[in-house]
């Protein structure tokens, strides 16, 4: 079931005041938006719950703070639920008479997988299109055409719309999706994604028919994202992670658009994208900046780009510890999955691991950074224990004795420390 904090519950035939009192007898109840008939009750169990009283909402200026909100107990719940957005949360539960509530349709839709705004006032708030997008992909939905067109015609109202809400629903997009290219298209046919340029240039850019039979950039990437949305272990992650995993899968091939060219090799024709995995990591980190995405969310994407095809040729132990070094804070778990999306973003090809992935995973399981990167034995303690005085001339001996580790020159503290002993002439002198 849902948690308790997952239920929207409105209260009619009451006024605000009424309605404080009766809550406060069962918990703390909060005024957290008078204006906007909001109490928030924290129980004595500790369950959060919103409760609010139907109100109409007008248009009286730019953006999400320009509306005029009247409280209204008396409307019907029809006339309360017109300024809601979508019909699938148009839907009301009586707990009284334990009976649905559905004045617009919103269970059919559901059925059906429609995505059906409910009236004119949903253009009030632009974010509602990026609702759209999100519960598209959660929920697998198909816009009604009424809905794509009413979209189109307030593409131009996204300047009003801060970051941080903007980033809100994208987080939603990234943690919740069961089929991310629902969103993706939703983008796509509302005119929505020519708000992020680098969208419409991955449609347009061809890829070798060999390699990529699905088609241009843009099909492969929603491709991704969905073969990224089925597997357990992004599921299973905790909901940052599933942010780095599906954003990795989304901008994985955003070098492609500038690097793209045909060439004449043995002979044939091919289509080329040499330095795409590079070239892509700056595009990508812009995209993530427009949408709001924290640092740490961006930190973690990035060197999953870089590194998305380079990590078939990491099979030693030398080259996997050098790549979970590259890697940090992300792993090359996490790296592998988004080769393993990328895989199998390409039908008719095989969407089966090919053999190169599993050796990876060994390898890196073998040297112990298939979820961590690799962390320096020899730390500063060691050298003031060998007469080094802290202070700046520690940090190139540090840095000289991780390359050694990176190396393969030691694998445990014995070894770290013997191997300092041996080289501590030649390491002073550098």
């Amino acid at each position: 079931g849902l948690p308790v904090s997952d239920f929207d519950i409105e209260v009619y035939d009451t006024d605000f005041d009424t309605l404080q009192a009766q809550l406060s007898k069962h918990g703390k109840a909060s005024l957290v938006g008078r204006s906007f008939g909001t109490v928030k009750l924290r129980t004595r169990d500790g369950d959060v719950l919103d409760f609010s009283l139907p109100r109409r909402d007008s248009k009286s200026g730019p953006g999400h703070r320009g509306f005029t909100v009247e409280l209204d107990p008396s409307l019907t719940l029809e006339e309360a639920t017109s300024r809601r957005d979508f019909t699938i949360n148009a839907i009301l539960f009586d707990p009284r008479e334990k009976r649905i509530i559905d004045p617009h349709n919103g269970r059919m839709d559901l059925e059906n997988r429609i995505l059906r705004h409910v009236g004119p006032a949903f253009v009030d708030d632009p974010l509602r299109v990026l609702r759209g997008m999100q519960f598209a992909a959660r929920f697998d939905l198909t816009a009604a055409p009424e809905t794509i067109q009413l979209c189109r015609s307030i593409r131009h109202t996204y300047s009003e719309l801060p970051v941080e809400r903007v980033w809100g629903e994208w987080f939603k997009w990234a943690i919740q999706s069961t089929r991310p290219s629902s969103g993706l298209r939703f983008l796509q046919e509302t005119g929505w994604w020519a708000h992020y340029p680098i969208l419409p240039q991955m449609a347009q850019t061809p890829q070798d028919p060999e390699w990529h039979p699905e088609g241009d950039a843009w099909t492969h990437t929603v491709l991704v994202c969905d073969a990224m949305a089925e597997y357990r272990e992004w599921k299973d992650a905790p909901p940052d992670l599933r942010a780095i995993l599906m954003l990795a899968a989304l901008t994985h091939d955003f070098g492609k658009p500038s690097t793209t060219a045909e060439h004449v090799l043995g002979g044939k024709k091919r289509i080329t994208s040499r330095g795409h995995d590079l070239e892509g990591v700056p595009i990508a980190d812009d995209f993530l900046r427009s949408i709001g995405c924290p640092g740490h969310i961006r930190e973690g994407v990035a060197p999953l780009v870089a590194e998305h095809i380079r990590g078939r040729d990491a099979q030693s132990r030398r080259s996997v510890r050098r790549l979970a070094n590259r890697l940090a804070p992300s792993t090359i778990g996490d790296l592998c999955l988004v080769m393993m999306a990328d895989m199998a973003g390409r039908p008719p090809l095989p969407k089966d691991p090919p053999e190169w992935i599993h050796q990876l995973r060994q390898a890196a399981e073998t040297a112990g950074v298939d979820d961590s990167p690799p962390r320096p034995i020899i730390l500063g303690r060691h050298l003031i224990d060998r007469g080094i005085a802290p202070g700046p001339a520690m940090g190139p001996i540090l840095a000289q004795a991780f390359e050694a580790q990176l190396d393969g020159a030691f694998t445990t503290l014995e070894e770290a420390l013997l191997w300092l002993d041996r080289n501590m002439e030649n390491l002073r002198s550098k």
